[in-house]
């Protein structure tokens, strides 16, 4: 039998405050505009002191951006080519308007469900999301010490890993045999993933050689955010592993705690500080040696102790299983696959096949455990140790 909501007959004090904002606040016959607060006391005062309006906001900041800036940064203005030609902003610049369209994107909220070093990561641990907001943050302390475009680093930042599938790296592995150019999560953000933002071909270029087994990036920028990748997830990760009990601080190499401490905030500093110094002292982006050894070290400690752990191997070796089963069987049946997205193919086809790789690459951890039980009728006990408990 269907209930009907139950709904108060009395709104609380807390819901007709917020109901009451509706509208907002102001006396528009006095002040042509409405204003968030009741008791709004903020003025910026341009239009009474230009006695105009604002002028272009965006001309007029790229020319004070190319005064400011360090002279091999990348400016805005004259860059903001696109695959497909577009008007620029009246506000923001190019690469402004990359940020906002990686920030805004599916892709981007998407890597909230997937894979930084654990799969289902708990309430502390990181993510694919959390693992970018954190690369920015380190890249755009250091681009905005070294006089670089700050919006140019930002994007790239937060689109890094937008090509990254399910479970981690080990989806490359995964996805690789299906494509006559492999599954590279660098060049499949880029040019598959993001190519719907219609990026400039700046920020496309960072994301796509972010990775330090790729070519050089085109922009000191691009160069920035491959450093600040490799520096926070060598902090972060070894700190989740803390948390995980897998490792203790006690197996840091001595090149660390003497030269960056135990805790991942003097880690991180010390880095940021040693990637400044390195790249305002030679006019090149790099770290002076120092930190750049102690950064080795460290990875090295990782991929030792967590990375390479057995218990990681077979999560890897499980998400690899997972992941072909679920390509061949969409490439098997391409009917099942979104309308959206995906035009009709032949099922068995080489389209079929690259098809069936965007989807699963695009699927967060869990949906692509939900769909290996719902669609190819596995048992949990066949997923990934920490997603059985679905």
């Amino acid at each position: 039998m269907e209930t009907e909501p139950v709904t108060p007959d009395v709104l609380s004090d807390r819901e007709l405050r917020w109901a009451g904002t509706m509208a907002g606040h102001g006396d528009r016959t006095t002040v042509p505009i409405r204003r968030a607060h009741a008791d709004s006391a903020a003025r910026v005062g341009l239009a009474a002191h230009l006695g105009r309006r604002p002028p272009e906001q965006r001309e007029e900041r790229e020319a004070v951006e190319d005064t400011n800036l360090a002279p091999g940064a990348t400016r805005s203005a004259g860059a903001g080519r696109r695959a497909r030609p577009e008007e620029p902003d009246p506000y923001r610049t190019c690469f402004e308007r990359d940020r906002d369209r990686i920030l805004h994107s599916a892709p981007f909220r998407r890597l909230a469900g997937k894979t930084q070093v654990f799969v289902f990561p708990d309430d502390h641990q990181r993510t694919r999301l959390t693992h970018a907001l954190e690369v920015a943050q380190v890249a755009t302390a250091a681009a905005r010490a070294c006089r670089l475009n700050v919006a140019l680093t930002e994007a790239i930042a937060l689109g890094h890993d937008c090509g990254h599938g399910p479970g981690g790296h080990a989806s490359e592995d995964a996805l690789t045999p299906y494509l006559p150019e492999g599954f590279d999560h660098a060049v499949w953000g880029a040019d598959v993933v993001l190519a719907p933002a219609n990026l400039c071909r700046e920020t496309s270029d960072g994301i796509r050689n972010h990775s330090w087994s790729r070519p050089a990036p085109k922009t000191p920028e691009g160069e920035v955010v491959s450093w600040a990748d490799r520096i926070a997830y060598v902090c972060h990760d070894f700190e989740d592993a803390v948390r995980a009990g897998i490792v203790t601080e006690e197996v840091l190499p001595p090149s660390v705690t003497e030269r960056c401490g135990r805790t991942r905030s003097r880690q991180l500093g010390a880095f940021i500080e040693g990637l400044i110094d390195g790249t305002l002292s030679t006019g090149q982006v790099g770290m002076s040696e120092p930190l750049a050894e102690a950064l080795a070290d460290f990875r090295e400690c990782n991929y030792e102790r967590i990375y390479l752990r057995p218990s990681s191997a077979a999560q890897g070796a499980a998400v690899v299983v997972l992941l072909r089963a679920l390509v061949e069987h969409f490439a098997d049946r391409p009917n099942l696959l979104p309308s959206v997205g995906f035009p009709g193919v032949d099922a068995g086809t080489d389209a079929a096949v690259r098809a069936a790789v965007t989807y699963v690459a695009g699927m967060t951890d869990r949906y692509a455990c939900q769909t290996a039980v719902a669609q190819l009728g596995w048992d949990k006990s066949r997923l990934p140790r920490s997603a059985v408990s679905l």
